[in-house]
């Protein structure tokens, strides 16, 4: 990943999978540079948000409200993202839209995201989420979790939160995942979402 762009267009995608839902593992998907500035905003000025809604407590807000200092800003660029929607497309199979959201997340001691799929009709179709951090420990909890079913105790894959790696998924009815309870430290992420189309 080089030039203006800056972004997790080109993912150094690692492993893929079908089942239970279609989804990659990307072992990287950030310039270290632009890693580090953005470890730096989210630990110092940006403009997180407390959300707690009935499966989870996390501090929040968009990239597009309040979009990333210096070099980090090259992540909403409309070239970045169109690259990135482009490589999201190709890898799934799909033609992604033009909308693209992007929200950065922080978890911190004592807070999880339960068991769910994100699934809703009309809305997004598509993920990406980008994995950030100063180096957590397997102590410190903070995994993403896959799921065969709804059932909490149906687990299909564990991802620990390695600092800039990446999952990303089609959004299904059986697209369940979740993040385990952070014990230690501070998690964040890139969470990028977008929206499958028949336009060609």
């Amino acid at each position: 990943m080089t030039g203006a762009a800056s972004a997790p267009a080109s993912l150094a995608i690692s492993g893929h999978a079908k089942t239970p839902f279609p989804y990659f593992v990307a072992e990287r998907c950030l310039e270290p540079r632009i890693e580090a500035a953005l470890l730096d905003w989210f630990e110092s000025d940006a403009p997180w948000r407390l959300v707690e809604h009935d499966f989870y407590e996390q501090y929040e807000f968009s990239l597009f409200d309040a979009p990333p200092p210096g070099i980090a800003a090259a992540l909403v660029s409309a070239e970045a993202l169109g690259a990135l929607r482009r490589t999201i497309g190709d890898h799934f199979g799909k033609h992604l839209g033009p909308k693209v959201e992007l929200v950065a997340h922080k978890l911190v001691a004592g807070q999880r995201i339960a068991i769910h799929n994100d699934f809703l009709n009309g809305g997004e179709t598509h993920r990406l989420t980008v994995q950030l951090n100063r180096g957590l420990d397997d102590a410190d909890g903070g995994f993403f979790m896959l799921f065969n079913s709804f059932d909490a105790s149906d687990v299909h894959r564990v991802l620990r939160p390695v600092s800039g790696t990446g999952i990303g998924f089609e959004i299904g009815p059986h697209s369940h995942h979740a993040v385990s309870r952070m014990h230690g430290g501070e998690r964040y992420t890139l969470v990028y979402s977008f929206h499958a189309t028949d336009d060609p």
